[in-house]
């Protein structure tokens, strides 16, 4: 007998009951500012993630041992960001209320405040810690006040004062480093200060937002806005296993766009990073 054909992400096929987290793609990028391509990063990842295994040599941790369901890609309207971040909203706050983990793939960095939206009604003592090469602080960009560039600032709409920390950011307007020094936690450049932020925060519910291009161009140049100057692909990994150490209650991977790099390094790049996200966090 045949059977439906279904790609899931890499090791991410147990059913829903059993998962303990639920990867989703987000694939949204109507408010990208330079260069488009971010909604096809998750169907592309799980097409590539057959060339990896599922054994972490980094982790000595295997996915074939950990219960992920891979809930596919959402519809979004691209017509309507309000709305489309209400769909992502909506479900993240499904998988939320049935207790198991939210992992999404983006897309620009945007989709993360429709997860933060949900996640934060369930756990309003929130904290963020975010990497990424760009502070996305802005307050509004070319009027707009939903951007990939103005993300982080609606996430203190949220949250509020000392609860985002920022570590690898190397670009933005003067305004935004101006305006975070008052209300944000920036560590510039690199994760130097991130094993303090760990200590501080143990016990407190946090949500992790990864913006891709946190890596240096020479390891991930497949994204819309690439900086120079980033981290490694050791140092972000040895990153997220700190983060790994927090009570993770929502997460994601964002801005990879498999179009500006037809050697498929960077989608490579993303679906190893994915796995070794998934088997820190899920417990």
């Amino acid at each position: 007998m045949l059977n439906k054909n279904i790609e899931t992400f890499l090791g991410c096929d147990s059913n829903y009951q059993e998962a303990k987290a639920v990867v989703f793609g987000a694939p949204f990028d109507s408010t990208t500012s330079f260069r488009p391509g971010t909604r096809f990063a998750s169907k592309t990842m799980r097409g590539d993630s057959d060339g990896l295994e599922t054994y972490s040599p980094y982790q000595d941790k295997d996915l074939a041992d950990i219960n992920v369901f891979d809930g596919g890609d959402l519809e979004l309207c691209f017509g309507d960001t309000k709305k489309a971040l209400g769909q992502i909203e909506a479900f993240t706050a499904q998988i939320l209320g049935d207790n198991k983990l939210p992992v999404m793939i983006g897309g620009e960095h945007l989709v993360t405040l429709g997860a933060v939206r949900a996640v934060f009604r369930k756990h309003p003592d929130l904290h963020v810690v975010h990497f990424d090469a760009h502070a996305d602080l802005r307050d509004d960009y070319l009027g707009a006040t939903l951007s990939h560039a103005t993300v982080l600032h609606r996430v203190w709409d949220l949250v509020g004062d000392d609860r985002i920390f920022q570590f690898g950011i190397r670009s933005g307007d003067r305004s935004e480093f101006r305006w975070g020094k008052e209300h944000v936690v920036t560590r510039k450049f690199d994760f130097q200060g991130l094993e303090e932020v760990v200590e501080k925060l143990k016990g407190k519910p946090v949500y992790f937002t990864l913006d891709l291009d946190v890596l240096d161009p020479s390891v991930f140049p497949g994204t819309g806005t690439p900086e120079p100057g980033g981290v490694s692909f050791m140092q972000l990994l040895d990153a997220i296993r700190s983060v790994s150490r927090l009570s993770i209650v929502g997460c994601d991977i964002n801005e990879l766009s498999p179009v500006y790099d037809h050697s498929g390094v960077s989608t490579a790049v993303a679906c190893k990073v994915l796995r070794e996200l998934l088997l820190a966090v899920v417990k």
